[in-house]
């Protein structure tokens, strides 16, 4: 029994380990997946001698049987002929005739070789060399290959090249495609070093198409390829599914750091195929970790933190993704987005007053009901624990009442001192405050949705007319500096209270007030006010962050509550 779970664990780490390569055919012993390391001669040599011995030097000793013509060739305008060998990790391949003078080749290992576990290599290993002075364009690859079959309907075909192109040379006369002798309309783009002919319509099943690049294809100095290069393929019966729609769209400028990305299909998909291998999104370091769903047809990535602000995001989602079918998308489908520049205003640092929920100058009252300031303390000074009254039934929860003439704990003067210190310099910043620069506000700015910035008033400022709403446009970090420069007051009811959204927090919102604050009757405030002489709290009246009044009292009206932001 023993050994039975032995060998079932072993088998099962096995499959773990080996599970990263495709095309595996066994996994009986601990491997990696092989890549090519190096080659004789190296991609882009030039002057290579005509004698020239290929060869190609893997990480890890390979499958001798696997190394033949159709795993490892080399190819001018046709695949050479010679003879094949392999010894310690490397493969040889010696021409049957010296290599022609003055041309350029281009080596290929396929994903037909494999090692010894039978891992097979990921993708075509491709270089070029040149017999000549300089390297002549070609085609190294395409897609779908020479003589490939069952290839889906819908298919844009792709040729690589081995070097940058000229892009106004890639267009419907140098690349073609035709069915027998008719030639199939389409679209010819060119990106990278990838020319693509994607034809107007599906293309007919069952039926051999020939696809041809001339040799008015040209790189950037107008050295053309040396020769036409022609390659069959044969459709299938099938029409790989596609991407459709993706929010946000390709391009998309201006994306909120909360937003969900997603990718619609043209048809039901695999949804067991949709998973972290194929649905990524990358900052352009590294891929963002996220949840991913699929329902209908769509598939759904949920960023696990807030996106990264003013970054360009890159979404893929890969060939790996599959139909109820079995059919994967044609290729991976690569879209790009950015997101919103955060041009909110540095905030003031409160410091040591970040301690206290309230602080005043002269007083501190409660002058009915049961009031709650909870996680916060409460101080007072140059004031003195007289003028706090209404102590209780107003209770405070996780903190302390502190006056400067407390005898205990050792230091509160001093304490209280440096508080009121930091809410001076923290109402300074924020009056000075000028980058980005402030939007003028006056009157009344109920029913308003504003964004992080700074926004200054030349007299009163009310909130009355209906809520404010400030939006942080998925910006945890957003931040609102308000200077008023005479009192500020919220009407409570009906309107007049401070709504967050977008990600905003109330431990980012700053009122500077220059002379008092009013928080009406059953007000749900939101911010840090800092004011020049008091604050009086309404009847019912609550907030989530600080009343710190630097020359006057703080008044709690009737059973209020502040909450540490």
């Amino acid at each position: 029994m023993k050994t039975k779970i032995l060998m079932a664990a072993i088998f099962l780490g096995a499959i773990v380990l080996f599970a990263g390569c495709k095309k595996d055919d066994f996994v009986e012993i601990t491997g990696v997946c092989p890549i090519v390391v190096s080659t004789i001669p190296a991609n882009g040599a030039t002057s290579v001698p005509l004698a020239q011995v290929i060869t190609v030097k893997f990480n890890e000793e390979m499958d001798p049987s696997s190394i033949t013509s159709a795993s490892f060739f080399i190819r001018s305008t046709a695949v050479l002929t010679g003879t094949y060998s392999y010894n310690d990790s490397t493969a040889t391949f010696t021409p049957g005739s010296p290599l022609t003078a003055n041309t350029t080749y281009t080596g290929t290992v396929t994903t037909d070789a494999r090692d010894l576990n039978g891992n097979y290599l990921q993708t075509d290993y491709v270089w070029s060399f040149s017999t000549g002075t300089t390297l002549a364009p070609m085609v190294t690859t395409t897609d779908p290959a020479d003589l490939e079959t069952g290839v889906v309907l819908n298919k844009t075909v792709e040729a690589n090249f081995n070097m940058p192109m000229n892009a106004a040379t890639i267009n419907t006369t140098t690349f073609t495609l035709m069915d027998g002798v008719t030639n199939i309309p389409g679209v010819v783009t060119y990106s990278g070093t990838t020319a693509f002919y994607n034809p107007n319509a599906d293309l007919t099943p069952n039926t051999e198409y020939t696809a041809t690049i001339t040799t008015g294809a040209e790189n950037p100095a107008g050295d053309p390829i040396p020769a036409d290069y022609v390659w069959t393929f044969t459709t299938g019966t099938l029409v790989a599914p596609t991407v459709i729609s993706t929010d946000p769209a390709n391009l998309d400028i201006d994306v909120p750091l909360n937003q969900i990305i997603t990718a619609d299909f043209s048809e039901t998909m695999n949804g067991a195929t949709i998973d972290a291998t194929s649905f990524t999104v990358s900052n352009g370091v590294v891929n963002i970790p996220g949840i991913i769903s699929y329902a209908g047809v769509t598939a759904t990535f949920t960023p696990t933190d807030l996106l990264l602000s003013g970054t360009t995001y890159t979404a893929t989602i890969t060939n790996a993704a599959e139909n109820l079918a079995g059919t994967t998308l044609v290729s991976d489908y690569v879209w790009t987005f950015n997101t919103i520049a955060t041009t909110g205003p540095v905030l003031p640092d409160l410091n040591t007053v970040a301690d206290f929920g309230i602080i005043a100058g002269v007083g501190v009252s409660n002058n009915a009901g049961f009031s709650v300031i909870n996680d916060m303390n409460v101080g007072i000074s140059p004031g003195v624990r007289s003028s706090i009254t209404g102590f209780p039934p107003a209770i405070v929860v996780n903190g302390a009442i502190y006056a400067s003439d407390d005898l205990t704990p050792v230091g509160v003067a001093a304490m209280l001192i440096q508080a009121k210190q930091d809410l001076t310099d923290a109402y300074l910043f924020a009056e000075g405050a000028s980058s980005p620069a402030p939007a003028t506000v006056s009157g009344d700015i109920g029913g308003m949705t504003l964004a992080p910035g700074i926004y200054k008033s030349t007299s009163t400022l009310l909130i009355q007319s209906g809520d404010l709403t400030l939006d942080a446009q998925g910006d945890a970090n957003a931040g609102w500096i308000f200077q008023v420069a005479s009192d500020f007051t919220t009407v409570g009811g009906a309107g007049g209270n401070v709504i967050l959204t977008g990600g905003a927090q109330a431990k980012n919102v700053y009122w500077q007030v220059g002379s008092s604050a009013t928080i009406g009757d059953f007000t749900s405030f939101k911010g840090n006010v800092l004011a020049l002489t008091s604050i009086t709290m309404n009847s019912g009246a609550t907030a989530e962050g600080r009343m710190l009044a630097r020359n006057g009292a703080v008044v709690m009206t009737s059973t209020n509550i502040i909450n540490k932001p």
